[in-house]
């Protein structure tokens, strides 16, 4: 093998090791800076890329992709002077690989400082039960000023999140207490407000009842008077036909007006329930002629052509016997 062709050899190899050497491969989600001769030149983005080799060189390997940051314990002091443990976490992106390589050393412990900084001076801003219940008010606060403190390093504060918030022990069980204590407070308020809704049903109910009582005694008043009314009115029909039955000079009209309101007087003191013996003077005889006056009325007013018989009275017997018959004269 002559020279020329070794030369040859030689150029070649020197060739590929050349293309190898400005030929560089960028994975997804990262990106290199390049370097010439010590100042930063461009930013390599993923895929296949060249460069000049032997004079231009990688500088720094960025992670762009979404990545997340633990915060570890701290303690707080909140403003009423309450003591408290918290940590959280922080999610970031780098947008430009050039500013976070170059304008920040240790990108990932400035950012965990940064965060713990403003927590404690927000969380230090607010009371202790504002502290417990605003936790999202917490972490948007947080984000935005961390947010606006990391710009100049090319880096985005995608999300701040605490996650644990821990009171002393001491401080959980007055918090206990006091939660207790409120929640009996309620109770004994509704309690209370049950039994007053309860009372104004009670009292509405009542109050209907008792008009729906009046109203009913009213109307029954109205029917009794009604009634009064209508027998009033039958026993004045019926006492002006006897009133002029009586002016027409008619005895068993007479008879018949005595004999009802003597009945109707005998039977009010016998029907008494005090009464359990009855001794009265009474004349059967008049009670029967009485009676017997209202049979001849009944027969004058259905027509009844037949003669009354008269009342068959008791003869005393003689003191001394009858004489005997005398025979009869031939």
């Amino acid at each position: 093998m002559d020279g020329l062709s070794i030369t040859l050899i030689g150029l070649g190899i020197l060739l590929v090791l050349v293309l190898f050497a400005g030929a560089k491969t960028v994975p997804q989600g990262y990106n290199f800076t390049i370097e010439r001769f010590g100042k930063y030149t461009r930013t390599l983005k993923p895929g296949l890329n060249l460069i000049v080799p032997f004079i231009d060189v990688i500088g720094k390997k960025i992670n762009v992709m979404e990545q997340v940051l633990d915060v570890p314990h701290q303690e707080v002091i909140t403003r009423d002077n309450a003591t408290v443990t918290a940590n959280g976490v922080t999610f970031y992106q780098i947008l430009d690989a050039a500013s976070a390589a170059y304008e920040v050393t240790n990108l990932e412990h400035a950012i965990l400082n940064l965060t713990m900084t403003n927590i404690r001076s927000v969380m230090g801003s607010m009371d202790l039960d504002s502290l417990l219940s605003n936790r999202d008010e917490i972490n948007d606060r947080v984000l935005r000023v961390v947010d606006a403190a990391v710009s100049p390093w090319g880096v985005k504060i995608t999300r701040i999140e605490i996650k644990d918030i821990d009171p002393p022990s001491d401080l959980v069980d007055s918090m206990g207490r006091q939660m207790k204590a409120e929640r009996e407070k309620r109770a004994t308020i509704l309690e209370a407000e049950g039994r007053r809704q309860a009372a104004i049903l009670k009292a509405e109910g009542e109050k209907q009842a008792q008009v729906l009582e009046a109203e009913g005694r009213r109307e029954a008043a109205f029917r009794d008077a009604e009634a009064r009314e209508r027998a009033a009115e039958a026993e004045a029909k019926a006492t002006q036909l006897v009133s002029e039955a009586i002016a027409a000079g008619n005895v068993q009209a007479i008879n018949y007006f005595v004999a009802n309101n003597y009945i109707k007087a005998l039977e009010k003191v016998a029907t008494s329930p005090n009464q359990k013996l009855l001794m009265l003077p009474v004349e059967a005889s008049s009670v029967i002629g009485a009676i017997g006056g209202i049979a001849e009325i009944a027969r004058e007013t259905f027509g009844a052509e037949k003669p009354v018989q008269p009342r068959a009275t008791s003869r005393p017997p003689s003191s001394a016997p009858s004489a005997a018959p005398s025979p009869a004269q031939d």
